[in-house]
Protein backbone atom coordinates (compact mmCIF):
# COMPACT_ATOMS: atom_id res chain seq x y z
CA UNK A 1 0.00 0.00 0.00
CA UNK A 2 1.07 3.59 -0.43
CA UNK A 3 2.43 5.27 2.69
CA UNK A 4 -0.28 6.59 5.01
CA UNK A 5 -0.34 7.62 8.62
CA UNK A 6 -2.75 5.95 11.00
CA UNK A 7 -4.31 9.38 11.48
CA UNK A 8 -5.01 9.59 7.73
CA UNK A 9 -6.49 6.11 7.77
CA UNK A 10 -8.73 7.08 10.67
CA UNK A 11 -9.95 10.14 8.78
CA UNK A 12 -10.58 8.20 5.56
CA UNK A 13 -12.44 5.38 7.27
CA UNK A 14 -14.37 7.49 9.76
CA UNK A 15 -12.53 5.68 12.54
CA UNK A 16 -10.82 6.63 15.79
CA UNK A 17 -7.04 6.69 16.25
CA UNK A 18 -5.97 4.80 19.39
CA UNK A 19 -2.68 4.25 21.24
CA UNK A 20 -0.61 6.11 18.65
CA UNK A 21 0.51 9.59 17.70
CA UNK A 22 -0.64 11.11 14.41
CA UNK A 23 2.81 10.62 12.89
CA UNK A 24 2.77 6.77 13.07
CA UNK A 25 2.70 5.56 9.47
CA UNK A 26 1.86 2.38 7.57
CA UNK A 27 4.71 1.69 5.16
CA UNK A 28 4.04 -1.97 4.41
CA UNK A 29 1.17 -4.03 3.10
CA UNK A 30 -2.39 -4.52 4.31
CA UNK A 31 -3.25 -8.04 5.48
CA UNK A 32 -6.19 -9.76 7.19
CA UNK A 33 -4.16 -12.91 7.85
CA UNK A 34 -1.93 -12.21 10.85
CA UNK A 35 0.67 -14.67 9.54
CA UNK A 36 1.28 -12.54 6.44
CA UNK A 37 1.70 -9.13 8.06
CA UNK A 38 5.09 -7.58 7.33
CA UNK A 39 7.01 -4.88 9.25
CA UNK A 40 5.32 -1.55 8.83
CA UNK A 41 2.12 -3.19 7.64
CA UNK A 42 -1.50 -2.79 8.67
CA UNK A 43 -3.38 -5.76 10.14
CA UNK A 44 -7.15 -5.80 9.58
CA UNK A 45 -8.86 -7.70 12.39
CA UNK A 46 -12.16 -9.43 11.68
CA UNK A 47 -14.21 -11.10 14.39
CA UNK A 48 -15.22 -14.45 12.88
CA UNK A 49 -17.39 -17.24 14.23
CA UNK A 50 -14.41 -19.38 15.19
CA UNK A 51 -11.44 -17.00 15.20
CA UNK A 52 -11.29 -13.38 16.33
CA UNK A 53 -8.52 -11.46 14.61
CA UNK A 54 -8.35 -9.00 17.48
CA UNK A 55 -6.75 -11.76 19.58
CA UNK A 56 -3.68 -11.54 17.35
CA UNK A 57 -3.32 -7.75 17.51
CA UNK A 58 -0.59 -7.61 20.15
CA UNK A 59 1.65 -10.33 18.63
CA UNK A 60 1.34 -8.73 15.19
CA UNK A 61 2.42 -5.33 16.46
CA UNK A 62 5.24 -6.90 18.47
CA UNK A 63 6.42 -8.48 15.21
CA UNK A 64 6.64 -5.06 13.56
CA UNK A 65 3.19 -4.13 12.24
CA UNK A 66 2.47 -0.40 12.33
CA UNK A 67 -1.04 -0.87 13.62
CA UNK A 68 -4.36 -2.69 13.67
CA UNK A 69 -7.64 -1.78 11.99
CA UNK A 70 -10.50 -3.36 13.93
CA UNK A 71 -13.75 -2.87 15.76
CA UNK A 72 -12.31 -2.44 19.24
CA UNK A 73 -9.32 -1.04 21.08
CA UNK A 74 -6.83 -3.87 21.59
CA UNK A 75 -4.29 -1.79 23.51
CA UNK A 76 -1.93 -1.42 20.55
CA UNK A 77 -1.58 1.34 17.91
CA UNK A 78 -4.50 1.27 15.53
CA UNK A 79 -7.76 2.61 14.20
CA UNK A 80 -11.14 1.56 15.60
CA UNK A 81 -14.01 1.46 13.08
CA UNK A 82 -17.57 0.17 13.05
CA UNK A 83 -17.11 -2.06 10.00
CA UNK A 84 -13.62 -3.18 8.87
CA UNK A 85 -14.95 -4.33 5.49
CA UNK A 86 -16.44 -0.91 4.74
CA UNK A 87 -13.25 0.68 6.04
CA UNK A 88 -11.16 -1.39 3.62
CA UNK A 89 -13.38 -0.27 0.74
CA UNK A 90 -13.02 3.39 1.74
CA UNK A 91 -9.26 3.03 2.05
CA UNK A 92 -8.96 1.32 -1.34
CA UNK A 93 -11.09 4.00 -2.97
CA UNK A 94 -8.72 6.73 -1.81
CA UNK A 95 -5.58 4.80 -2.75
CA UNK A 96 -6.75 4.49 -6.37
CA UNK A 97 -7.38 8.23 -6.64
CA UNK A 98 -3.84 8.97 -5.43
CA UNK A 99 -2.16 6.75 -8.04
CA UNK A 100 -2.48 8.93 -11.12
CA UNK A 101 -0.22 6.75 -13.28
CA UNK A 102 -2.26 3.61 -12.59
CA UNK A 103 -4.37 1.83 -15.20
CA UNK A 104 -7.15 -0.25 -13.65
CA UNK A 105 -8.29 -3.33 -15.57
CA UNK A 106 -11.50 -4.99 -14.44
CA UNK A 107 -12.89 -8.28 -15.69
CA UNK A 108 -15.89 -10.45 -15.04
CA UNK A 109 -17.69 -13.44 -16.53
CA UNK A 110 -19.46 -16.62 -15.55
CA UNK A 111 -16.34 -18.73 -16.05
CA UNK A 112 -12.66 -18.24 -16.77
CA UNK A 113 -12.25 -15.04 -14.71
CA UNK A 114 -9.31 -16.11 -12.59
CA UNK A 115 -7.40 -17.82 -15.39
CA UNK A 116 -7.86 -14.84 -17.71
CA UNK A 117 -6.87 -12.48 -14.91
CA UNK A 118 -3.66 -14.47 -14.56
CA UNK A 119 -3.00 -14.22 -18.30
CA UNK A 120 -3.64 -10.48 -18.32
CA UNK A 121 -1.31 -10.01 -15.37
CA UNK A 122 1.45 -11.99 -17.09
CA UNK A 123 1.13 -9.97 -20.29
CA UNK A 124 0.95 -6.56 -18.63
CA UNK A 125 3.91 -7.32 -16.40
CA UNK A 126 5.99 -7.09 -19.57
CA UNK A 127 4.94 -3.45 -19.87
CA UNK A 128 5.40 -2.39 -16.26
CA UNK A 129 4.90 -3.26 -12.59
CA UNK A 130 1.57 -5.09 -12.33
CA UNK A 131 -0.64 -6.22 -9.47
CA UNK A 132 -2.69 -9.33 -10.31
CA UNK A 133 -2.61 -11.67 -7.30
CA UNK A 134 -2.94 -15.42 -7.72
CA UNK A 135 -6.35 -16.80 -6.77
CA UNK A 136 -9.94 -15.60 -6.83
CA UNK A 137 -9.91 -12.37 -4.83
CA UNK A 138 -13.09 -11.08 -6.42
CA UNK A 139 -15.56 -10.31 -3.61
CA UNK A 140 -16.21 -7.51 -1.12
CA UNK A 141 -13.07 -8.47 0.83
CA UNK A 142 -10.69 -9.74 -1.84
CA UNK A 143 -11.35 -6.84 -4.21
CA UNK A 144 -10.29 -3.94 -1.94
CA UNK A 145 -7.51 -6.13 -0.56
CA UNK A 146 -6.15 -6.46 -4.10
CA UNK A 147 -6.45 -2.72 -4.69
CA UNK A 148 -4.42 -2.06 -1.55
CA UNK A 149 -1.51 -4.11 -2.92
CA UNK A 150 -0.84 -1.29 -5.38
CA UNK A 151 2.03 1.11 -4.66
CA UNK A 152 3.38 4.24 -6.29
CA UNK A 153 5.40 1.97 -8.61
CA UNK A 154 2.38 0.01 -9.87
CA UNK A 155 1.40 0.72 -13.46
CA UNK A 156 -1.36 -1.85 -13.95
CA UNK A 157 -3.91 -3.14 -11.44
CA UNK A 158 -5.88 -6.18 -12.64
CA UNK A 159 -9.09 -6.75 -10.71
CA UNK A 160 -11.37 -9.76 -10.96
CA UNK A 161 -15.02 -9.05 -10.19
CA UNK A 162 -17.48 -11.64 -8.96
CA UNK A 163 -21.19 -11.17 -8.36
CA UNK A 164 -24.06 -12.98 -6.69
CA UNK A 165 -26.70 -10.49 -7.74
CA UNK A 166 -27.49 -7.18 -9.35
CA UNK A 167 -25.56 -4.29 -7.81
CA UNK A 168 -22.56 -6.31 -6.63
CA UNK A 169 -20.27 -5.36 -9.50
CA UNK A 170 -21.47 -1.76 -9.32
CA UNK A 171 -20.35 -1.73 -5.68
CA UNK A 172 -16.89 -2.98 -6.67
CA UNK A 173 -16.45 -0.55 -9.55
CA UNK A 174 -17.33 2.28 -7.18
CA UNK A 175 -14.24 1.30 -5.19
CA UNK A 176 -11.96 1.18 -8.23
CA UNK A 177 -13.27 2.37 -11.60
CA UNK A 178 -11.79 0.29 -14.43
CA UNK A 179 -10.34 2.14 -17.42
CA UNK A 180 -10.33 -1.15 -19.31
CA UNK A 181 -13.30 -3.43 -18.67
CA UNK A 182 -13.59 -7.03 -19.88
CA UNK A 183 -16.67 -9.28 -19.97
CA UNK A 184 -15.78 -12.85 -20.88
CA UNK A 185 -19.10 -14.69 -21.03
CA UNK A 186 -22.53 -15.12 -19.52
CA UNK A 187 -23.42 -18.64 -18.46
CA UNK A 188 -25.31 -20.61 -15.87
CA UNK A 189 -22.87 -20.17 -12.98
CA UNK A 190 -24.79 -18.97 -9.89
CA UNK A 191 -28.02 -19.05 -11.90
CA UNK A 192 -29.83 -20.05 -8.73
CA UNK A 193 -28.97 -16.61 -7.35
CA UNK A 194 -29.43 -14.60 -10.56
CA UNK A 195 -32.63 -16.37 -11.59
CA UNK A 196 -31.78 -16.53 -15.31
CA UNK A 197 -28.92 -15.98 -17.73
CA UNK A 198 -30.56 -12.66 -18.59
CA UNK A 199 -30.34 -11.73 -14.91
CA UNK A 200 -26.68 -12.72 -14.97
CA UNK A 201 -26.10 -10.51 -18.02
CA UNK A 202 -27.79 -7.59 -16.28
CA UNK A 203 -25.39 -7.92 -13.35
CA UNK A 204 -22.23 -8.56 -15.37
CA UNK A 205 -22.96 -5.59 -17.62
CA UNK A 206 -22.54 -3.25 -14.68
CA UNK A 207 -18.82 -3.50 -15.40
CA UNK A 208 -19.04 -1.92 -18.86
CA UNK A 209 -21.36 0.76 -17.50
CA UNK A 210 -18.57 1.80 -15.14
CA UNK A 211 -15.92 2.22 -17.87
CA UNK A 212 -15.39 5.94 -18.60
CA UNK A 213 -16.20 7.37 -22.02
CA UNK A 214 -12.51 7.53 -22.90
CA UNK A 215 -11.89 3.97 -21.68
CA UNK A 216 -12.10 0.59 -23.41
CA UNK A 217 -14.81 -2.06 -23.07
CA UNK A 218 -13.68 -5.48 -24.27
CA UNK A 219 -16.59 -7.77 -25.17
CA UNK A 220 -16.80 -11.38 -26.35
CA UNK A 221 -18.40 -11.25 -29.79
CA UNK A 222 -19.07 -15.01 -29.68
CA UNK A 223 -21.48 -14.58 -26.75
CA UNK A 224 -24.67 -12.74 -27.82
CA UNK A 225 -25.48 -11.63 -24.28
CA UNK A 226 -22.03 -10.13 -23.88
CA UNK A 227 -22.00 -8.56 -27.36
CA UNK A 228 -25.28 -6.83 -26.54
CA UNK A 229 -23.60 -4.99 -23.67
CA UNK A 230 -22.10 -2.58 -26.21
CA UNK A 231 -25.28 -0.51 -25.87
CA UNK A 232 -24.59 -0.01 -22.16
CA UNK A 233 -21.42 2.06 -22.53
CA UNK A 234 -20.03 5.00 -24.46
CA UNK A 235 -16.48 3.70 -24.13
CA UNK A 236 -14.57 2.43 -27.13
CA UNK A 237 -15.70 -1.13 -27.88
CA UNK A 238 -13.17 -3.85 -28.71
CA UNK A 239 -14.72 -7.15 -29.71
CA UNK A 240 -12.94 -10.48 -29.38
CA UNK A 241 -13.82 -13.87 -30.80
CA UNK A 242 -13.72 -16.43 -33.56
CA UNK A 243 -16.62 -14.66 -35.24
CA UNK A 244 -15.76 -11.34 -36.92
CA UNK A 245 -14.06 -9.26 -34.26
CA UNK A 246 -11.37 -6.66 -33.65
CA UNK A 247 -9.21 -9.27 -31.90
CA UNK A 248 -9.87 -12.37 -33.95
CA UNK A 249 -8.80 -16.01 -33.82
CA UNK A 250 -9.00 -18.12 -36.96
CA UNK A 251 -8.01 -21.66 -37.93
CA UNK A 252 -8.07 -22.99 -34.38
CA UNK A 253 -6.38 -26.35 -33.92
CA UNK A 254 -5.54 -28.60 -30.98
CA UNK A 255 -2.32 -30.61 -30.73
CA UNK A 256 -2.05 -34.02 -29.11
CA UNK A 257 -1.57 -32.41 -25.70
CA UNK A 258 -4.84 -30.48 -26.03
CA UNK A 259 -3.06 -27.14 -26.47
CA UNK A 260 -4.76 -24.75 -28.91
CA UNK A 261 -3.12 -22.93 -31.75
CA UNK A 262 -4.66 -20.20 -33.86
CA UNK A 263 -4.04 -17.36 -36.27
CA UNK A 264 -4.33 -14.06 -34.41
CA UNK A 265 -5.58 -11.02 -36.30
CA UNK A 266 -5.55 -7.51 -34.79
CA UNK A 267 -5.79 -4.25 -36.71
CA UNK A 268 -4.69 -5.85 -39.97
CA UNK A 269 -1.73 -7.62 -38.38
CA UNK A 270 -1.58 -11.42 -38.50
CA UNK A 271 0.50 -13.83 -36.45
CA UNK A 272 0.44 -17.44 -35.34
CA UNK A 273 -0.05 -18.40 -31.70
CA UNK A 274 0.52 -21.76 -30.04
CA UNK A 275 -0.61 -21.82 -26.44
CA UNK A 276 1.14 -23.77 -23.72
CA UNK A 277 -2.10 -24.21 -21.77
CA UNK A 278 -4.75 -26.88 -22.27
CA UNK A 279 -8.31 -26.61 -23.54
CA UNK A 280 -10.00 -25.05 -26.55
CA UNK A 281 -11.79 -22.60 -24.27
CA UNK A 282 -8.40 -21.00 -23.62
CA UNK A 283 -8.68 -19.41 -27.06
CA UNK A 284 -11.41 -17.06 -25.82
CA UNK A 285 -9.54 -16.40 -22.57
CA UNK A 286 -6.30 -15.48 -24.34
CA UNK A 287 -8.10 -13.31 -26.90
CA UNK A 288 -9.49 -11.24 -24.03
CA UNK A 289 -6.00 -10.98 -22.53
CA UNK A 290 -4.59 -10.02 -25.93
CA UNK A 291 -7.18 -7.26 -26.27
CA UNK A 292 -6.18 -5.82 -22.89
CA UNK A 293 -2.49 -5.97 -23.71
CA UNK A 294 -3.09 -4.27 -27.06
CA UNK A 295 -5.14 -1.52 -25.42
CA UNK A 296 -2.26 -1.06 -22.97
CA UNK A 297 0.22 -0.58 -25.83
CA UNK A 298 1.89 -3.96 -26.32
CA UNK A 299 3.58 -4.49 -29.68
CA UNK A 300 1.87 -7.13 -31.83
CA UNK A 301 4.95 -9.28 -32.38
CA UNK A 302 5.75 -9.25 -28.67
CA UNK A 303 2.14 -10.17 -27.97
CA UNK A 304 2.15 -13.27 -30.17
CA UNK A 305 5.30 -14.48 -28.43
CA UNK A 306 3.98 -13.65 -24.97
CA UNK A 307 0.68 -15.47 -25.53
CA UNK A 308 2.61 -18.67 -26.17
CA UNK A 309 4.30 -18.27 -22.79
CA UNK A 310 1.30 -17.61 -20.52
CA UNK A 311 0.69 -20.27 -17.91
CA UNK A 312 -1.81 -21.36 -15.29
CA UNK A 313 -0.90 -19.49 -12.11
CA UNK A 314 -3.87 -20.16 -9.82
CA UNK A 315 -4.22 -23.71 -8.53
CA UNK A 316 -6.79 -26.36 -9.50
CA UNK A 317 -7.61 -24.70 -12.80
CA UNK A 318 -6.81 -26.85 -15.83
CA UNK A 319 -3.65 -27.95 -14.08
CA UNK A 320 -2.36 -30.84 -16.19
CA UNK A 321 0.30 -33.19 -14.87
CA UNK A 322 1.65 -36.64 -15.66
CA UNK A 323 2.11 -39.17 -12.89
CA UNK A 324 5.13 -41.46 -12.80
CA UNK A 325 2.92 -44.36 -13.90
CA UNK A 326 1.94 -42.57 -17.13
CA UNK A 327 -1.51 -41.42 -16.03
CA UNK A 328 -2.32 -37.87 -17.15
CA UNK A 329 -4.44 -35.85 -14.74
CA UNK A 330 -6.43 -32.70 -15.47
CA UNK A 331 -7.05 -31.01 -12.12
CA UNK A 332 -9.81 -28.48 -12.79
CA UNK A 333 -11.37 -28.98 -9.40
CA UNK A 334 -11.36 -25.43 -8.02
CA UNK A 335 -14.95 -24.79 -9.03
CA UNK A 336 -17.57 -25.93 -11.52
CA UNK A 337 -20.65 -24.91 -13.43
CA UNK A 338 -22.19 -26.43 -16.56
CA UNK A 339 -20.23 -24.18 -18.92
CA UNK A 340 -16.84 -24.70 -17.33
CA UNK A 341 -17.46 -28.43 -16.93
CA UNK A 342 -18.38 -28.69 -20.61
CA UNK A 343 -15.10 -26.96 -21.52
CA UNK A 344 -13.14 -29.34 -19.29
CA UNK A 345 -14.88 -32.39 -20.77
CA UNK A 346 -14.00 -31.25 -24.28
CA UNK A 347 -10.39 -30.83 -23.21
CA UNK A 348 -10.45 -34.36 -21.76
CA UNK A 349 -11.81 -35.76 -25.01
CA UNK A 350 -9.16 -33.95 -27.07
CA UNK A 351 -6.27 -35.01 -24.83
CA UNK A 352 -7.54 -38.54 -24.45
CA UNK A 353 -7.86 -39.46 -28.08
CA UNK A 354 -6.60 -43.04 -28.35
CA UNK A 355 -6.41 -43.37 -24.56
CA UNK A 356 -8.92 -44.34 -21.89
CA UNK A 357 -10.64 -41.31 -20.43
CA UNK A 358 -12.23 -40.90 -17.00
CA UNK A 359 -14.23 -37.94 -15.72
CA UNK A 360 -14.64 -37.61 -11.95
CA UNK A 361 -17.41 -35.05 -11.56
CA UNK A 362 -18.78 -33.58 -8.36
CA UNK A 363 -21.74 -31.42 -7.49
CA UNK A 364 -22.19 -28.06 -9.22
CA UNK A 365 -23.57 -25.59 -6.70
CA UNK A 366 -25.86 -22.56 -6.98
CA UNK A 367 -27.90 -23.75 -9.97
CA UNK A 368 -31.26 -23.28 -8.27
CA UNK A 369 -34.16 -24.76 -10.21
CA UNK A 370 -31.71 -25.78 -12.93
CA UNK A 371 -29.79 -28.08 -10.60
CA UNK A 372 -31.03 -31.40 -11.96
CA UNK A 373 -31.04 -30.36 -15.62
CA UNK A 374 -27.61 -28.76 -15.30
CA UNK A 375 -26.08 -31.97 -13.99
CA UNK A 376 -27.91 -34.08 -16.58
CA UNK A 377 -26.59 -31.76 -19.28
CA UNK A 378 -22.93 -32.37 -18.45
CA UNK A 379 -23.52 -36.12 -18.13
CA UNK A 380 -25.09 -36.20 -21.56
CA UNK A 381 -22.18 -34.22 -23.01
CA UNK A 382 -19.69 -36.65 -21.44
CA UNK A 383 -21.47 -39.51 -23.21
CA UNK A 384 -21.63 -37.59 -26.50
CA UNK A 385 -17.89 -36.96 -26.33
CA UNK A 386 -17.26 -40.64 -25.74
CA UNK A 387 -15.78 -40.39 -22.24
CA UNK A 388 -14.99 -44.00 -21.32
CA UNK A 389 -15.71 -43.81 -17.61
CA UNK A 390 -17.84 -41.42 -15.62
CA UNK A 391 -17.70 -41.17 -11.82
CA UNK A 392 -20.29 -38.99 -10.07
CA UNK A 393 -19.28 -38.02 -6.55
CA UNK A 394 -22.02 -37.73 -3.88
CA UNK A 395 -25.77 -38.04 -4.14
CA UNK A 396 -26.45 -34.52 -5.39
CA UNK A 397 -24.24 -35.26 -8.42
CA UNK A 398 -26.10 -38.46 -9.36
CA UNK A 399 -28.14 -36.75 -12.14
CA UNK A 400 -24.87 -36.61 -14.09
CA UNK A 401 -25.15 -40.37 -14.53
CA UNK A 402 -28.80 -40.09 -15.52
CA UNK A 403 -27.82 -37.67 -18.26
CA UNK A 404 -25.16 -40.03 -19.60
CA UNK A 405 -27.54 -43.00 -19.48
CA UNK A 406 -30.02 -41.05 -21.58
CA UNK A 407 -27.59 -40.84 -24.49
CA UNK A 408 -28.30 -43.81 -26.74
CA UNK A 409 -25.33 -45.89 -27.69
CA UNK A 410 -22.85 -44.62 -25.13
CA UNK A 411 -20.40 -47.51 -24.62
CA UNK A 412 -18.85 -46.09 -21.46
CA UNK A 413 -19.30 -47.13 -17.85
CA UNK A 414 -20.97 -45.12 -15.07
CA UNK A 415 -20.05 -45.29 -11.40
CA UNK A 416 -21.65 -43.65 -8.40
CA UNK A 417 -19.37 -42.76 -5.49
CA UNK A 418 -21.08 -41.83 -2.24
CA UNK A 419 -18.17 -39.60 -1.30
CA UNK A 420 -14.63 -38.72 -2.35
CA UNK A 421 -13.14 -41.69 -0.53
CA UNK A 422 -15.35 -44.00 -2.58
CA UNK A 423 -14.29 -42.26 -5.79
CA UNK A 424 -10.64 -42.73 -4.83
CA UNK A 425 -11.29 -46.42 -4.21
CA UNK A 426 -12.79 -46.79 -7.69
CA UNK A 427 -9.71 -45.21 -9.24
CA UNK A 428 -7.33 -47.14 -7.04
CA UNK A 429 -8.85 -50.45 -8.12
CA UNK A 430 -8.72 -49.67 -11.84
CA UNK A 431 -6.21 -47.10 -13.05
CA UNK A 432 -4.35 -47.88 -16.26
CA UNK A 433 -0.94 -46.54 -17.19
CA UNK A 434 -2.25 -44.64 -20.21
CA UNK A 435 -5.40 -43.17 -18.64
CA UNK A 436 -6.39 -39.52 -18.79
CA UNK A 437 -8.40 -38.44 -15.75
CA UNK A 438 -10.36 -35.21 -15.33
CA UNK A 439 -11.36 -34.06 -11.83
CA UNK A 440 -14.02 -31.34 -11.67
CA UNK A 441 -16.51 -30.08 -9.08
CA UNK A 442 -17.66 -27.04 -7.14
CA UNK A 443 -14.99 -25.90 -4.71
CA UNK A 444 -13.80 -28.57 -2.23
CA UNK A 445 -16.13 -31.35 -3.44
CA UNK A 446 -13.47 -33.19 -5.49
CA UNK A 447 -10.26 -31.78 -4.03
CA UNK A 448 -9.42 -34.97 -2.13
CA UNK A 449 -9.59 -36.96 -5.36
CA UNK A 450 -7.28 -34.56 -7.16
CA UNK A 451 -4.84 -34.53 -4.26
CA UNK A 452 -4.77 -38.32 -4.12
CA UNK A 453 -3.99 -38.49 -7.83
CA UNK A 454 -1.17 -36.00 -7.36
CA UNK A 455 0.58 -37.89 -4.57
CA UNK A 456 3.27 -39.97 -6.22
CA UNK A 457 3.57 -42.25 -3.19
CA UNK A 458 0.11 -43.61 -3.97
CA UNK A 459 1.26 -44.75 -7.40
Amino acid sequence: MIRMTLAEIAEITGGRLVNAGPEVAVTGGVEYDSRKVTPGGLFVAFAGEKVDGHDFAAPVVEAGAAGVLGTRDTGVPGVVVEDPLAALAALARVVVTRLDKLTVVGLTGSSGKTTTKDYIGQLLSRLGPTVAPVGSLNNELGFPYTVLQATTETRFLVLEMGARGVGHIRYLTDIAQPRIGVVLNVGSAHIGEFGSVEGTALAKGELVEAVPDDGVAILNADDPLVAAMASRTRARIVRTGESPADVHAADVTLNAAGQPGYRLEINGKIGNVRLGVVGRHQVANTLAAAAVATAAGMDFDELTTALGEVSIASGRRMDVFDRPDGVTVIDDSYNANPSSTAAALRALAAMGEGRRTTAVLGYMAELGEHEVSGHEEVGRLAAELGVDRLIAVAGNARPILDGAAGFTGWPGTAHFAADQAAAIEILQNDLHADDVVLVKGSRYRTWDVADWLRRSEEV
